[in-house]
């Protein structure tokens, strides 16, 4: 354990609370009296844990605290935040605010694809490695975007603009796991052949 882990770890902890803060938020809108202080403590929640993802990469790459518990938590952490504010979102706050279905199923389908993925090399291969590529990263932080986008209620851009652009980052994120997952499960292959 180490101060990047320990950040991650308060990510993740701090997804439950954000989720209650929504909610409450969701109910009081519906029941046509919408509490601002949840939205915004919500909103402040959710923007202190995505700052903490890009604080967690800089202190384990300036203070060589890079480990493998690090490179397996970030990216849970990473999804548990999008999926839940994703899902909190386009379920319980007003329809005025929710995301086209469209969004969060393509979404989730990419999460399960990658998880898919992973089970895939798992079963072929006996070992998965973790390969992070850059668009994956944009992926998450675009999301981040969009959803901060919806709940701050940012009307300069019409809220369509960060999904569409999350959405382009999300599919091609997914296309750079197949195409790993086609390379280390080739890799596998061939080194199995070789013995």
């Amino acid at each position: 354990m180490n101060l990047a882990n320990w950040i991650t770890i308060s990510r993740i902890l701090l997804i439950p609370v954000f989720v209650g803060l929504a909610l409450y938020y969701g109910r009081s809108a519906a029941a046509g009296m919408p509490v601002e202080g949840y939205r915004l403590a919500a909103v402040a929640v959710f923007l202190v844990a995505s700052v903490s993802d890009w604080v967690d990469g800089w202190v384990a790459r300036r203070f060589n605290q890079q480990t493998r518990l690090g490179s397996m938590l970030d990216p849970v952490a990473d999804k548990g935040l999008v999926l839940a504010a994703l899902i909190t979102l386009s379920t319980s706050w007003s329809a005025d605010h929710r995301f086209p279905l469209w969004f969060p199923v393509l979404v989730i389908s990419k999460d399960v694809l990658s998880f898919g993925g992973a089970w895939l090399i798992h079963f072929c291969v006996g070992r998965v490695i973790i390969r992070p590529h850059w668009t994956g990263k944009v992926s998450t932080v675009t999301l981040m975007v969009a959803l901060a986008w919806a709940m701050l209620r940012l009307d300069w851009l019409p809220a369509l603009v960060p999904v569409v652009v999350a959405s382009v980052f999300v599919v091609a994120s997914g296309i750079a796991y197949i195409v790993d997952c086609a390379v280390q499960i080739r890799e596998g292959s061939e080194a199995g052949g070789r013995r």
